[in-house]
């Protein structure tokens, strides 16, 4: 129940990515043979994660991940922006909610002299599309918001806030780790200039992730070097890994229908069985929400001992984001929401896959009272 940290590698992806590891092992950079069969490989990826994406194949960079696509697109647009200083210096619009692959980003520019506007959201996580055009100023040249949040699962106006960027002459880049794969859309439609992407997130190895680039858009390198990825992100090519990311994309794109039948499902189902314990809540938008997310609120009790009691019969479930899963404060995302402490501290994720059937939703339905009734007996937070 914690398919939102991570997902196994598909059968298939592993069996494209071995020949990679043993017998097309060339260096993709080389002018002979071995090289150009390494080649061939990493170029058909990148035609496989346009084709999910609704992009082209030379819009493609390939990373190590998500956190570096992030770090690519934000850094490398600001880097080409930093002398646009008039009055408060160059100015980003983020939200309050995004990624620390985001917001870390965002702070780090501060420190350099941007100016940075943190959007708030409303109870369900959803940020103020009017609002965002209401922020925009002379000195904004980017708008970054996250297209579903990593905990909550709370999907974001993205198509709205792509047109208002680009009828004003505004980039507009978004943190789809969580979303590709699991929301139907193209970067086109969504007037998408820079999209960040995880490998590990849809069933492919980790450490592999991409950036989508519009055709047109500059960014500053951050990774310098041999000049590889079109000068963009210099090292040689992780080609088993990219070779997985786009079988990957390829897979996702073919069942993308299915799989979001099937999670429905089986979340609503969750859904509808862990709200008749007393005082718990859903977190996040009830509707506009991930089809593989549920977040709940549990008064009375804390949430990391509710994720290691549920570890201890087999289920394992999550606090919140697995990058900061192990920071004892309060989740950002929560207290944005208008959460207190001890509130956000009472919250579990649990969110589902390709392989959760039925019958795993049913055991955590019929687990989680007595989990929930154990700790509350235990709480000084619980006075029934």
């Amino acid at each position: 129940m914690d398919y939102a940290s991570t997902t196994k590698v598909d059968p298939d992806v592993l069996e494209t990515m071995r020949p990679f590891f043993t017998t097309y092992y060339g260096n993709p950079s080389s002018l002979h043979s071995f090289g150009r069969e390494a080649f061939d490989g990493m170029e058909h990826a990148r035609e496989q994660v346009a084709g999910l994406l609704g992009g082209k194949s030379d819009e493609i960079i390939f990373t190590a991940g998500g956190t570096e696509s992030d770090n690519l697109a934000i850094k490398g647009v600001a880097y080409l922006n930093k002398e646009k200083r008039k009055t408060k210096g160059p100015h980003i619009i983020t939200s309050a909610i995004e990624h620390p692959g985001v917001l870390e980003v965002c702070r780090h520019l501060e420190k350099q002299g941007f100016s940075v506007k943190y959007m708030p959201v409303d109870r369900y996580g959803l940020v103020d599309s009017a609002e965002i055009e209401r922020s925009l100023s002379e000195n904004t040249f980017l708008i970054t918001i996250m297209f579903a949040n990593n905990e909550i699962g709370t999907i974001e106006p993205v198509e709205q806030i792509g047109k208002i960027a680009h009828d004003h002459g505004v980039l507009f880049h978004t943190d789809a780790v969580q979303a590709v794969g699991k929301v139907p859309f193209t970067v086109q439609k969504c007037h998408i200039d820079l999209l960040a992407l995880s490998s590990h997130k849809i069933y492919g190895p980790k450490g592999t992730g991409a950036l989508y680039i519009r055709n047109g858009v500059k960014l500053e390198p951050i990774i310098h070097g041999g000049g590889h990825e079109k000068g963009l992100r210099s090292s040689t090519q992780n080609v088993p890994g990219i070779v997985g990311l786009g079988k990957a994309c390829e897979l996702a794109q073919k069942r993308m229908s299915k799989d979001i039948t099937h999670l429905k499902f089986i979340r609503d189902r969750l859904i509808s069985n862990v709200l008749q314990i007393e005082e718990s809540y859903l977190n996040g938008h009830p509707e506009k929400r991930l089809p593989n997310n549920t977040h709940f609120r549990f008064t009375g009790i804390e949430g990391e001992s509710l994720v290691l009691l549920l570890n201890d019969k087999g289920v394992a479930a999550a606090t919140g984001s697995a990058c900061s899963s192990k920071k004892l404060q309060a989740s950002h995302v929560l207290l944005a929401l208008g959460l207190n402490p001890v509130e956000a501290h009472g919250s579990v994720r649990l969110t589902i896959g390709r392989d959760t059937s039925k019958e795993d939703i049913d055991y955590v339905a019929e687990i989680m009272p007595e989990s929930v009734a154990h700790l509350r007996k235990m709480s000084p937070l619980w006075n029934r």
